[in-house]
């Protein structure tokens, strides 16, 4: 979308990240927990915990942290407490959709913390279902950004291995789109091409964009989802915003 600015493509602008690697280590342990939990602990036979292991070996999480995830995921070991997956719903500032991906042993320490957030930026926790309709649930594959190949090529091998879609828009990595049952058949597929996947996870993409063109509500935006996305029990946040170049220039001078 030319002449617009989505959240991803924001925050790597902004270097949102988790600036120390504990922070990392314990949010990717909680995937793996949850993973185990629901698909049991070998990675052979649960696709979901296969690729958590290998997203936790790609930030150097080491061995024996990411065995003790999938012992307490499983209930191989005693852990600090039942590691749920949930997904809040919010409207931001200026009405904007936002989903918010978590893992939590305490709900109510999670969603107050959530709520105070949105709160203060002036956004709302909304009820479930509330703003979910504005996305598509779906499987994405982070395919490498020096892949040779050109759109026409791409979109081909895309579609030819089961995918519904391809996203070039997210900078320079294409993004294959599938539906969520399809996810690990359209990542075989595009394996056996002797194609190695960057990244693989089920995510809410949104159905319409809402563009952003006012200033203060922007900040106020980037504010609320840097908070959110810094928060321990967040694994990953999604909305339906974009900002216009001209705006996102005068909220990155400060």
């Amino acid at each position: 979308m030319s002449g617009h600015s989505k959240w991803a493509q924001i925050k790597r602008k902004k270097a949102v990240t988790d600036a120390k690697r504990g922070a990392v280590f314990a949010k990717i342990a909680k995937e793996i927990m949850v993973a185990a939990r629901l698909g049991g602990p070998d990675p052979d036979h649960n696709f979901r915990l296969r690729f958590a292991i290998e997203k936790a070996k790609a930030n150097l999480v080491p061995a024996n942290n990411i065995q003790r995830a999938i012992e307490k995921g499983s209930g191989q070991a005693l852990g600090e407490g039942n590691i749920e997956e949930i997904i809040y719903e919010g409207y931001g500032p200026g009405g904007i959709g936002i989903m918010v991906l978590c893992t939590t042993d305490n709900k109510n320490r999670t969603v107050q913390d959530l709520r105070s957030y949105f709160t203060k930026c002036g956004g709302k926790l909304a009820e479930s279902g509330a703003v979910s309709w504005m996305f598509s649930k779906c499987g994405e594959i982070k395919l490498p950004a020096n892949l040779s190949k050109s759109q026409e090529k791409l979109y081909e091998l895309a579609i030819n291995a089961g995918a519904s879609d391809i996203d070039l828009s997210e900078g320079e990595n294409p993004i294959v789109i599938t539906s969520p049952d399809e996810l690990e058949k359209v990542q075989k597929n595009i394996s056996s091409q002797n194609i190695k996947v960057e990244e693989i996870q089920l995510t809410f993409r949104p159905k319409e964009h809402v563009q952003v063109t006012d200033t203060n509500i922007a900040k106020s935006l980037i504010s609320l989802m840097e908070a959110i996305e810094e928060h321990d029990d967040v694994q990953n946040v999604f909305s339906n915003f974009n900002i216009a170049d001209d705006v996102l220039k005068e909220e990155m001078k400060h």
